[in-house]
């Protein structure tokens, strides 16, 4: 009875634009904290190949791109266990709260000038967001009751309230880099998470019962053994960075990724072939996997390219690119700022996109929406390869080359990401249907890390290679496009396989 009650409430809740109040608590928090995940992102490799004149690290470009993915593809990893710390241990709330204290002290410590803490900022950040991410995500599908048609429409603001953070990011943070200082740029991260722990604390209230426990709480025994669990996982990681900082452990960070993308590509395989033959899956279900699978290969391919955003293209932007409008020089992290602009320009125009498709019976299968999404974002990179020849003869190139790259980028993220999302809540066996979503999240990680070590690929010794290899990453992200739209004919069978009874059908 209190169940009905509360979702009865949650129904005639339109505080925020016509949906519960809770989703502005959402909106503001994620707002924020992306404006200081973008901002910090932005700097990173920028501030890891700067010289030591120029008061950064002094890396080189495989270093410095190695690391870079190696921590874009550790804060999705760190997603799955946050989600079952959530799950198990704090609920969403606490989780999220805590997880966005960290962050906010990882960019604190970023802001210190001093080289020696760069890392331990870094692992904070990565360690915050995981717990932070995945649960601030869900807590907005629990906001509605499962009849509400209200769901999508309160994704799709949530959603927006992602890229106008990344938006303020961009351009907060890339103002004060390329103006004020590096670790200035660092602390302004830190405000922006800061203002938005200090809304969600003020507006806590409008998330009353949401998450606010833990959904399948260990026993008091159980409890005590995860706990112990955590601080000996976290005392190894401290174990390990003051080892790294006394001189007794050398980290090779090209090295590393290469080994975490063997080691995640790995347990991607060994955890959805565990859930394929010992999962006592039927004949439909199986075959439904397969096409899965396909979506899986396509998402973590076009990662690996798309991710080049913050690595070479952003090496691109600040020593190839002529970033003057008359005495106004564009920052170079507002660059990236380009997909979060046409993602909102473009996001209702790809929403209709395949409404209008299926109404004129024209249904592509989800292989094929991936494919052109893949393809469409390594056509960005042919635009690339004839940028960087003027380039490599010592020119500055216009901006719009740039420009062209992420539309391109971001007309295939919007095929793509969605799509594939929704694939997988369609075709995962429905007992396993939080299970492969987390295995799903593992093609972001190999994707990110992937695309760190391409990166280190573009030594600026040797510019006349970088044509060919902006070339190399366009053909293979086509070649496996094509591929997958041949297989097309078959996995839109796979598709089908035990869902013929379904009404889409």
């Amino acid at each position: 009875m209190t169940n009905e009650t509360s979702n009865v409430a949650t129904k005639k809740d339109t505080g925020f634009f016509g949906h519960p109040s809770g989703l502005s608590t959402l909106f503001f928090t994620e707002m924020w904290e992306r404006m200081s995940y973008y901002g910090m992102r932005a700097l990173l490799v920028l501030f890891m190949t700067a010289s030591l004149q120029e008061e950064g690290l002094g890396f080189t470009v495989a270093s410095a791109a190695a690391i870079y993915g190696l921590y874009t593809g550790a804060v999705y990893f760190l997603g799955l266990p946050g989600g079952w710390f959530a799950d198990r241990l704090m609920g969403g709330q606490r989780t999220v709260w805590y997880g966005g204290v960290i962050i906010m002290m990882g960019h604190i410590v970023l802001a210190i000038p001093s080289h020696s803490t760069f890392f331990i900022g870094l692992i904070l950040v990565a360690l915050g967001t995981g717990l932070l991410k995945p649960n601030i995500s869900a807590m907005v599908g629990q906001l509605y009751s499962s009849e509400d048609e209200r769901r999508d429409s309160g994704y799709a603001i949530y959603y927006m309230g992602i890229n106008i953070g990344s938006l303020i990011g961009y351009g907060v943070c890339g103002y004060f880099m390329e103006n004020v200082g590096w670790h200035w740029a660092f602390g302004a991260a830190a405000v922006g998470m800061a203002i938005g722990l200090i809304q969600y604390k003020l507006t806590l209230g409008n998330l009353e019962n949401i998450n606010d426990k833990p959904a399948n709480p260990f026993s008091p025994a159980g409890m005590k053994k995860a706990w112990a669990g955590i601080i000996a996982i976290l005392s190894l990681v401290v174990l390990t960075v003051v080892l790294t900082y006394t001189g007794v452990v050398v980290i090779n960070p090209v090295a590393v990724a290469q080994y975490v993308a063997v080691a995640f590509t790995l347990i991607f395989f060994l955890y959805y072939g565990y859930i394929y033959f010992m999962g006592e899956l039927d004949d439909g279900e199986r075959k439904r996997m397969w096409a899965l699978f396909a979506v899986c290969v396509a998402s973590a391919c076009f990662w690996s390219g798309f991710e080049q955003a913050g690595s070479s293209l952003n090496l691109f932007a600040r020593d190839y690119t002529d970033r003057m409008i008359g005495s106004f020089e564009i920052p170079t992290a507002w660059f990236q700022s380009a997909n979060s602009i046409f993602i909102i320009l473009l996001s209702p125009f790809f929403a209709a996109l395949w409404i209008n498709l299926a109404k004129r019976m024209i249904t592509p299968s989800y292989s094929v929406k991936c494919a052109l999404g893949l393809i469409i974002m390594a056509t960005g990179f042919l635009v690339m390869f004839m940028a960087s020849h003027y380039a490599a003869e010592g020119l500055k190139v216009a901006p719009y080359w740039l420009i062209t790259t992420y539309f391109l980028h971001t007309v295939g993220e919007l095929c793509l990401s969605p799509v594939a999302l929704s694939a997988v809540s369609k075709l995962a066996p429905q007992r396993f249907a939080g299970q492969m979503m987390g295995v799903f999240v593992l093609t972001y990680s190999i994707g990110n890390i992937i695309s760190g070590l391409l990166a280190g690929n573009f030594d600026p010794e040797k510019v006349q290679q970088m044509p060919y290899l902006y070339l190399q990453i366009a053909l293979f992200g086509i070649g496996v496009g094509i591929v997958l739209v041949l297989l097309s004919f078959k996995t839109k069978t796979w598709e089908r396989a035990g869902l013929k009874k379904a009404p889409t059908e």
